[in-house]
Protein backbone atom coordinates (compact mmCIF):
# COMPACT_ATOMS: atom_id res chain seq x y z
CA UNK A 1 0.00 0.00 0.00
CA UNK A 2 1.23 3.60 -0.93
CA UNK A 3 1.88 5.88 1.82
CA UNK A 4 -0.78 8.41 1.91
CA UNK A 5 1.09 11.86 3.14
CA UNK A 6 -1.91 14.05 3.91
CA UNK A 7 -2.27 14.90 7.05
CA UNK A 8 -4.55 14.47 9.78
CA UNK A 9 -4.88 17.31 12.91
CA UNK A 10 -7.63 18.60 14.85
CA UNK A 11 -9.95 16.10 13.09
CA UNK A 12 -9.20 17.67 9.51
CA UNK A 13 -7.03 16.10 6.64
CA UNK A 14 -5.43 18.44 4.42
CA UNK A 15 -2.53 18.20 2.34
CA UNK A 16 -0.12 20.47 3.94
CA UNK A 17 0.34 22.51 6.95
CA UNK A 18 2.04 25.66 5.19
CA UNK A 19 3.52 28.65 7.42
CA UNK A 20 4.11 32.48 6.99
CA UNK A 21 7.09 33.37 8.93
CA UNK A 22 7.77 37.32 8.54
CA UNK A 23 10.88 39.09 10.59
CA UNK A 24 11.93 42.28 10.66
CA UNK A 25 15.05 43.91 12.11
CA UNK A 26 16.98 40.66 11.42
CA UNK A 27 20.45 39.74 11.33
CA UNK A 28 22.37 37.92 8.75
CA UNK A 29 19.80 38.40 5.86
CA UNK A 30 22.77 39.38 3.32
CA UNK A 31 24.83 35.94 3.91
CA UNK A 32 24.48 33.22 1.50
CA UNK A 33 26.29 30.89 3.09
CA UNK A 34 24.25 31.61 6.26
CA UNK A 35 20.83 31.34 4.67
CA UNK A 36 21.77 28.34 3.48
CA UNK A 37 22.52 26.59 6.31
CA UNK A 38 19.78 28.16 7.83
CA UNK A 39 17.00 26.74 5.21
CA UNK A 40 18.76 23.35 6.02
CA UNK A 41 19.43 23.06 9.79
CA UNK A 42 15.45 24.14 9.73
CA UNK A 43 14.49 21.41 7.45
CA UNK A 44 16.51 18.81 9.53
CA UNK A 45 14.72 20.11 12.74
CA UNK A 46 11.39 19.52 11.15
CA UNK A 47 11.99 16.03 10.15
CA UNK A 48 12.17 16.75 6.76
CA UNK A 49 14.49 15.15 3.94
CA UNK A 50 16.45 17.58 2.31
CA UNK A 51 16.66 17.06 -1.28
CA UNK A 52 18.33 20.18 -2.37
CA UNK A 53 19.01 24.25 -1.69
CA UNK A 54 19.17 27.43 -3.62
CA UNK A 55 20.14 30.65 -2.57
CA UNK A 56 20.44 33.27 -5.22
CA UNK A 57 21.85 36.59 -4.13
CA UNK A 58 20.71 39.98 -6.02
CA UNK A 59 23.94 42.27 -6.44
CA UNK A 60 21.94 45.19 -6.60
CA UNK A 61 20.39 44.83 -2.99
CA UNK A 62 22.33 42.06 -1.16
CA UNK A 63 18.53 40.55 -1.05
CA UNK A 64 18.33 36.78 -1.42
CA UNK A 65 15.68 34.30 -2.42
CA UNK A 66 15.88 30.56 -1.41
CA UNK A 67 14.64 27.39 -1.73
CA UNK A 68 14.90 24.25 0.46
CA UNK A 69 13.29 21.51 -1.87
CA UNK A 70 12.13 18.95 0.57
CA UNK A 71 10.95 15.27 -0.08
CA UNK A 72 8.24 16.84 2.15
CA UNK A 73 7.69 19.88 0.19
CA UNK A 74 9.88 23.11 0.36
CA UNK A 75 11.10 26.08 2.60
CA UNK A 76 11.67 29.30 0.76
CA UNK A 77 12.72 33.02 1.83
CA UNK A 78 13.22 36.33 0.26
CA UNK A 79 15.31 38.74 2.13
CA UNK A 80 15.47 42.39 2.23
CA UNK A 81 18.23 43.43 4.23
CA UNK A 82 18.32 46.95 3.50
CA UNK A 83 15.23 47.20 5.67
CA UNK A 84 16.08 43.97 8.06
CA UNK A 85 13.21 42.25 6.96
CA UNK A 86 13.12 38.60 5.33
CA UNK A 87 9.42 36.30 4.25
CA UNK A 88 10.10 32.85 5.02
CA UNK A 89 7.34 30.02 3.63
CA UNK A 90 7.65 27.02 5.55
CA UNK A 91 5.22 23.91 3.31
CA UNK A 92 5.37 20.27 4.56
CA UNK A 93 3.21 17.17 4.47
CA UNK A 94 3.80 13.80 5.83
CA UNK A 95 5.73 13.58 9.54
CA UNK A 96 7.01 16.46 9.60
CA UNK A 97 5.85 19.56 11.67
CA UNK A 98 6.50 22.82 10.10
CA UNK A 99 6.41 24.56 13.53
CA UNK A 100 9.68 22.74 14.64
CA UNK A 101 11.44 24.96 12.06
CA UNK A 102 10.65 28.04 13.03
CA UNK A 103 12.50 28.42 16.62
CA UNK A 104 15.24 27.44 14.37
CA UNK A 105 15.13 30.29 11.99
CA UNK A 106 14.63 32.66 15.02
CA UNK A 107 17.85 31.89 16.37
CA UNK A 108 19.42 32.09 13.21
CA UNK A 109 18.62 35.32 12.51
CA UNK A 110 17.34 36.86 16.44
CA UNK A 111 14.60 39.00 14.92
CA UNK A 112 12.96 41.74 16.83
CA UNK A 113 9.53 41.37 15.60
CA UNK A 114 7.85 38.49 13.87
CA UNK A 115 4.59 37.15 12.53
CA UNK A 116 3.57 34.13 12.28
CA UNK A 117 0.62 32.79 10.19
CA UNK A 118 -1.03 28.83 9.23
CA UNK A 119 -2.43 28.12 6.49
CA UNK A 120 -4.04 24.73 5.83
CA UNK A 121 -3.24 23.95 1.80
CA UNK A 122 -5.58 21.00 0.55
CA UNK A 123 -8.35 21.28 2.92
CA UNK A 124 -11.31 19.51 1.30
CA UNK A 125 -14.35 21.36 0.31
CA UNK A 126 -16.25 20.10 2.89
CA UNK A 127 -14.24 21.05 5.68
CA UNK A 128 -14.00 24.36 4.40
CA UNK A 129 -17.67 24.37 3.95
CA UNK A 130 -18.07 23.55 7.56
CA UNK A 131 -15.69 26.21 9.03
CA UNK A 132 -18.08 29.00 6.81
Amino acid sequence: MQKDYFVERDGETFAGLHLLYDIWAAERLDDKAYVEGALRDAAVAANATVLHVHVHEFSETGGLSGVAILAESHISVHTWPERNFAAFDIFMCGDCDAYDAVPVLRAAFAPQNERLDEVRRGRSLAAVERAA
